[in-house]
């Protein structure tokens, strides 16, 4: 794709969003970034024009989502922003903080969805880029809910794809493995530590937190390859943005649903630990 035009980047004023917000703007498209509060896009608006960028911030809450002011020349749309909690076993975890997630992670992208694709669907051409997590091809125990609410938005870029190809428009979702990120430090520690059934298997993840933070690459190195990603002419679906994110991504299409499933339980709850 010819990078000119207008790009959409949700979520636009930290980690990820950031970064590709910024990337694409110095591959030469004109930049809307959203973010639920403008008052904290000083920093990125900075940035952008000491590096020449063109680049806009509006209003974004996911949880309530308002019209877009989208350019006649929109081309790259990508859906980053999103929310995690809830790190509980499925048992503990509040309703409230799963309708939560669901609402940011999956009700509020469609509603940008809603905007954005008849716009590219007019237009006859676009991408869209979804980020949503590598966790989902992990059973990791305590993000069950999390996990969730990112499969869902997996499951919709499936169909997503298949009813925009015939207008030109492509789909790719991206799924991020460990990047150095306000969210990977935020999910370090595990309410389930709390609840002695699974203080045992909380703890051990905890511990395990090392040989992810060593493995997390910077939001600019994770942000070089979605642009990559959103501006070649062809590649798959999904695709992730860093090491650990290949890997996962490379196991998951090589193995059973079953071999995975007893990668997992062996990774989280060894033999010889004591049942709840």
């Amino acid at each position: 794709m010819d990078p000119s035009g207008s790009a959409l980047v949700t979520g636009a004023n930290r980690g990820i969003g950031r970064a590709v917000a910024l990337e694409l703007g110095r591959r030469g498209l004109a930049v809307v970034a959203t973010v639920r509060d403008p008052d904290t896009a000083g920093p990125l608006v900075a940035e952008a024009g000491a590096a020449g960028i063109a680049l806009t911030v509006q209003h974004l809450d996911l949880g309530a989502v308002t019209p877009l002011d989208l350019p006649a020349d929109l081309r790259v749309v990508v859906l980053n922003a999103g929310t995690q909690s809830g790190y509980l076993p499925i048992e503990a975890v509040p309703l409230p903080v799963v309708r939560d997630l669901l609402e940011t992670n999956f009700v509020g992208q469609i509603a940008v969805l809603h905007q954005v694709v008849p716009h590219l669907r007019a237009r006859g051409a676009g991408v869209i880029g979804v980020i949503t997590s590598s966790s989902v091809l992990v059973a990791s125990p305590f993000y069950g809910a999390y996990r969730a609410s990112k499969a869902a938005m997996s499951a919709a870029c499936e169909s997503l794809a298949v009813e925009l190809a015939p207008f030109g428009v492509t789909v790719r979702e991206i799924l991020p493995g460990p990047v150095a990120t306000d969210g990977l430090a935020g999910s370090e520690h595990l309410d389930a530590v709390a609840l002695p059934p699974y203080r045992a298997a909380a703890e051990r993840m905890m511990a395990s937190r090392d040989a992810v933070r060593a493995a997390a690459v910077t939001p600019e190195a994770a942000a070089v390859r979605i642009v990559d990603t959103l501006l070649a002419d062809a590649g798959p679906l999904r695709s992730a943005c860093d090491p650990m994110g290949d890997d996962l991504l490379a196991h998951w299409r090589a193995t059973t649903d079953q071999e995975r499933l007893d990668r997992d339980l062996a990774r989280y709850a060894p033999a010889g630990d004591p049942s709840p």
